[in-house]
């Protein structure tokens, strides 16, 4: 064979970049039970999908005459693969080599994966352990000067982690200790999973420690700080079941804002009614109840993906198919402050509805809400300005959305749970109850002389009471056409599907308009 030498030259250097960082930092990784790069790659996409770019680049190391004496791999690992079928670009840090920081990456390689992700759109799954940013204190020494963050030639990476979120999936896995661009390049995606015994921060502990905070990696940044705070949208205890969540996630969306979520076969019958939902919701509005079953009973079976629980909790939200048909659902929570909106759910809202718009999801919004928080606590975190935003997301979208009002509807949070400008899907159950506020406390502001006056002021107040909620049963309000139908809650599956047959014409292909999805 004439070119027999090179092609032995070609898989010598390739058995190097398989040992990655070596024999004993190979065993150290797995030995703090972590997978190596390559292992997470295999064990994420597809058996034996994965196509390498750029497998031999890194520091040769030749002898006198020049031979290949050792290659240390660079620690960025990345190439095309298959995940259930369809072709996702897999980009990973090698910790092994340097401990993933940009002291022994090739910065053409990361960015090459988020341009090829961008201009082929595919979906992108990043797999991050490390800094991968400017490198450590020691590269002024290493390489003689500083570097200027944004500098000459140095921004163009950056412009591709952001930009590909308007266009592509963007899935990120935080599978070890996770620091600085690391940090950015994990909350840059569209859902984020780490394990429970990673971390993540802008600045590790050492660095923290300056500043007069003395902790560990997982006070500082663990996975109960960063679910919470909504820096991570969920945790698991195992890297399988990080990548079993990467690929479920996947599973709902389209390759590209450039195609259409697939539907997929669906064995579920679509007028199938749940006896459940009768008692779903108690008839004394002072007594809560879970949501989770009632939208377990609605979609498809076993369909519900939640996403971002451990943030924003009187918002549900996550995604599910109706009849095959994949949506985004959101949901009111009774269980948290009510269901109130908070600043923190009217973020989580802005978040999820930029998502939909972004990849063409029908929005589903199981309704309960008493209003906006109240509150000092509410004013200090200005919630009505966080508010207002959610607003303008809803307002802003052009998917199709139906609203199920289960039970609460009032004040101004009470009026963002449908597009305000166009036609849209609306039911109500017969728990609905609505108004510009609650009873509570507004009958003793509006009809205050008349219950001072009275013999019995306690009486006076239930018989308001009791004739203004008479007035506010659902059905008054469907007699004057203020809302379009009232239905028995056993109905909801079949309405909601019938509502994504309807919605499923009317999803066009392509960037939606001036919307952008946010981290």
């Amino acid at each position: 064979m004439v070119w027999k030498p090179e092609l032995d030259d070609l898989a010598r250097r390739e058995a190097f970049a398989r040992e990655m960082g070596g024999v004993e930092k190979v065993k150290r990784q797995r030995d703090q039970g972590r997978l190596t790069v390559r292992e997470r790659i295999d064990k994420l996409t597809d058996e034996n999908s994965f196509h390498e770019i750029g497998a031999i680049s890194g520091i040769g190391e030749y002898d006198e005459q020049g031979a290949l004496k050792h290659l240390t791999p660079a620690n960025c690992v990345f190439g095309r693969a298959r995940v259930d079928g369809r072709t996702v670009v897999v980009v990973g840090d090698d910790f092994t080599v340097r401990g993933g920081s940009a002291d022994a990456s090739i910065s053409a390689k990361p960015l090459m994966a988020e341009e090829m992700a961008h201009d082929f759109r595919l979906p992108i799954i990043r797999v991050i352990e490390g800094s991968g940013g400017g490198g450590s204190v020691k590269t002024i020494e290493t390489k003689g000067a500083a570097n200027l963050p944004g500098g000459v030639g140095g921004t163009r990476w950056y412009w591709y982690t952001t930009a590909n979120m308007a266009r592509v999936p963007v899935v990120a896995l935080g599978l070890g200790s996770v620091a600085g661009l690391g940090a950015a390049r994990l909350a840059a995606s569209h859902y984020s999973v780490m394990t429970r015994n990673s971390a993540m921060f802008v600045a590790g502990p050492p660095v923290v420690k300056r500043l007069g905070q003395d902790l560990t990696k997982q006070e500082l940044g663990g996975a109960d700080i960063q679910t919470r705070a909504g820096g991570v949208d969920h945790a698991v205890e195992t890297e399988e079941e990080a990548f079993e969540c990467a690929r479920r996630f996947l599973s709902y969306l389209p390759s590209s804002v450039y195609d259409l979520p697939p539907t997929t076969a669906c064995t579920d019958d679509p007028e199938r009614a749940e006896d459940s939902l009768l008692k779903a919701v108690p008839r004394s509005r002072r007594q809560v109840y879970k949501m989770r079953p009632i939208i377990d009973a609605i979609v498809d079976r076993g369909s519900f993906f939640e996403v971002n629980s451990s943030f924003g909790k009187p918002i549900i939200v996550g995604l599910a198919r109706l009849e095959g048909r994949a949506v985004l659902l959101m949901a009111s929570d009774p269980l948290h402050y009510g269901g109130s909106w908070t600043a923190e759910a009217c973020q989580k809202v802005v978040r999820w509805v930029d998502f939909a718009e972004t990849f063409h999801l029908p929005i589903v919004y199981l309704m309960d809400c008493p209003g906006f928080m109240i509150g000092l606590d509410a004013e200090k975190a200005a919630t009505i300005r966080h508010g207002v935003r959610a607003m303008a997301a809803v307002n802003q979208t052009t998917v199709p959305w139906c609203t199920i009002i289960v039970r609460n509807a009032f004040g101004v949070a009470g009026v963002v749970h449908q597009p305000a400008n166009r036609f849209s899907m609306r039911y109500a159950w017969p728990s609905a109850y609505w108004g510009s506020l609650p009873l509570e406390g507004g009958i003793e502001a509006a009809y205050r002389a008349e219950i001072d006056a009275a013999a019995d002021p306690a009486a006076k107040l239930k018989e308001i009471e009791d004739r203004l909620n008479r007035l506010r049963s659902p059905f008054r309000s469907a007699e004057k056409f203020w809302v379009e139908e009232v239905i028995d809650p056993r109905r909801t599956r079949s309405l909601l599907c019938e509502f994504a047959r309807l919605a499923e014409p009317l999803r066009t292909p392509g960037p939606p308009g001036n919307m952008s999805t946010r981290p």
